[in-house]
C-alpha cells in the first residue's frame, strides 16, 4: 500500500492505547502528531521517547495531540511508560493495520519509524519516513513539522 502524501486526508483509525481508546476522527479541530516507532524497550525508541520526556514542556508547547504507535500490546506500552516515566500516550497497532495504511510498515521488520503531522481538518501536512530507523525527530524537528 502506498504511503499517503502531504495534502492527502489521513487514513482514519481507532486503536486501544495507554490513555484509553484513541479515535483519529475525535481529534478534528486539533493538530495531531502520529509518531510510528518500531518497538517498546528498543535502544533508539527508548532514547526517542525519553528525549520527549526530558523536554516535556516543549512537547506540551507544541499545541498538538501527540501519540506513539507501534505493534506491541497496551500492556507492553504501559510497562514501557512506567519503566521510563514517559509522557506520551502509546497506541497498540498489534496487527500493523494502521502502520500499513500510512506506509509505515515493512515485512519482517514491522512498524517503521515515521512522523505524520495532521492539520485541524485531518489532512497530512508533514510526513517523514526514516530510512533505517536509527535516528528520530527531536522536539525541535517536531515543532518544525507543525509549522504549516
Amino acid at each position: 500500500m502506498a504511503s499517503p502524501r502531504e495534502g492527502d486526508p489521513a487514513p482514519e483509525f481507532t486503536l486501544p492505547g495507554t490513555d484509553g481508546e484513541f479515535r483519529l476522527a475525535d481529534q478534528r479541530g486539533k493538530r495531531v502528531l502520529l509518531l510510528f516507532y518500531p518497538g517498546d524497550n528498543t535502544p533508539v525508541c527508548t532514547k526517542q521517547f525519553c528525549s520527549y520526556r526530558d523536554h516535556a514542556e516543549d512537547v506540551s508547547g507544541l499545541g498538538a495531540v501527540v501519540v506513539g504507535i507501534s505493534a506491541q500490546s497496551v500492556d507492553s506500552h504501559a510497562a514501557f511508560i512506567r519503566k521510563n516515566g514517559l509522557n506520551i500516550p502509546l497506541l497498540a497497532d498489534e496487527d500493523g493495520a494502521v502502520a500499513k495504511a500510512y506506509g509505515a510498515w515493512r515485512p519482517v521488520v514491522g512498524t517503521k519509524r515515521a512522523v505524520f503531522a495532521l492539520d485541524e481538518d485531518g489532512v497530512i501536512r508533514h510526513r517523514h519516513m526514516h530510512a533505517l530507523g536509527l535516528d528520530y525527530q527531536d522536539v525541535g524537528e517536531l515543532k518544525q513539522a507543525l509549522a504549516f
